[in-house]
């Protein structure tokens, strides 16, 4: 696990950003973000900071939010050709995806495709400031992207940005719903990080605090208190670090359809997949697939429950479709094609992480209670 320095705005004073640059010597740094950056106080920090420091910007925005592989091209070249010397990421996970990977392949041969290559570290410093408290990305050493209308996955532990700046100011005008959605993501990471077969103590430790945070300011968070939005970026950081450990496991698996067939947000779909889960999980331990064996499950599952302030595990399960009817958040009608279709296209490698055997029959069986079955 790449050693990472967090870093917290008070009020609006940035300074910490100003000794940060300093640590690291930066002339030149190019700052990866979207468009939203104008609405956000750190893009004054930016546009300032030739005048007040000497260093030089050099924005690259040219990247849509599902980001292809020749964008990434671009910003390589973009890097190099402007002499920058560091990277900063401002926003989410698409900006935080095109980041990662131009410092991974900044330093490989641009003749040949970086797909194809071996990848070697490099330490060219890399800052991230996360604008959603969700998904954790800049804790992560995954990034997405397209290539040739396909998916592909990045991975290495190089592309971790060695600092995090967490300013509770980018949060505060999000939409209500995003705001719930990204909460929800980092919770359900933080839950299923904890009961993955790839669990470790430490993967625990910082999934358990992850929760035990996502618990303790969850309305205050969604009020738009400043402490508690914090926060909440600190829990989705702790729970990206749980997953850069374990990965996810079915929760994230079968929730990926939801999103493209009903147009909802990924924590929201993430939600919906896991309070079924959940329940089935603490009723079937018997089914148990975890080297560790049914009663080392017991008492993770045991464990869950106590970090979101619950005495039993079937209570935690159960209040997550609680918190599903608080937060208003509607649960789509499905046919049974489309339940045929999200049956069909569940990644295998994340059920492997689940810590219980799910076949066919199951998943099926799952997804018509996940979703509310639509009258022909």
């Amino acid at each position: 696990m790449v050693d990472q320095t967090v870093l917290t705005v008070q009020g609006k004073d940035y300074s910490v950003l100003d000794q940060y640059f300093d640590r690291i010597g930066a002339k030149k740094v190019m700052l990866v973000c979207g468009g939203s950056i104008r609405y956000l106080a750190v893009n004054e920090y930016f546009l300032t900071l030739k005048e007040r420091k000497g260093i030089e910007v050099v924005r690259f925005s040219d990247f849509s939010p599902n980001p292809l592989y020749e964008s990434v091209v671009k910003g390589v070249q973009v890097f190099h050709e402007s002499g920058c010397d560091s990277i900063a990421a401002v926003g989410g996970g698409s900006a935080m995806d095109v980041a990662k990977c131009i410092k991974l392949y900044s330093n490989m041969d641009d003749s040949r495709n970086y797909l194809e290559q071996e990848i070697k570290a490099n330490d060219i410093p890399f800052l991230a400031v996360p604008t959603t408290a969700g998904t954790g990305s800049e804790a992560t050493r995954f990034a997405v992207i397209y290539y040739n209308g396909s998916k592909q996955s990045v991975t290495h532990e190089s592309c971790i940005p060695g600092t995090v700046l967490m300013d509770s100011s980018v949060l505060s005008s999000l939409p209500l719903y995003t705001r719930k959605c990204a909460m929800l993501d980092a919770l359900c990471h933080a839950i299923e990080s904890y009961w993955s077969v790839n669990s470790t103590d430490e993967s625990k430790e910082y999934a358990g605090e992850a929760i035990r945070t996502v618990m303790a300011y969850m309305d205050r968070y969604l009020a738009g208190d400043d402490q508690a939005q914090t926060q909440m970026l600190r829990a989705a950081n702790l729970a990206g670090k749980a997953i850069n450990i374990t990965q996810t496991t079915a929760g994230h698996a079968m929730c990926y359809k939801l999103t493209s067939l009903y147009g909802i947000a990924h924590g929201h779909a993430v939600l919906l997949t896991n309070r079924v889960l959940f329940v089935w999980l603490v009723q079937n331990t018997d089914k148990c697939i975890d080297a560790r064996g049914r009663e080392y499950l017991d008492g993770v599952l045991g464990e869950i429950a106590q970090a979101m302030g619950f005495s039993s595990p079937m209570e935690a399960a159960e209040s997550l479709e609680k918190l599903r009817i608080s937060l208003e958040l509607d649960i789509p009608e499905a046919t049974e094609e489309e339940i045929d279709l999200m049956s069909g296209s569940v990644v295998p490698v994340r059920l492997r992480n689940f810590p219980a055997a799910l076949d066919v029959e199951t998943i099926r069986d799952l997804y018509h209670r996940i979703l509310i079955l639509k009258e022909a």
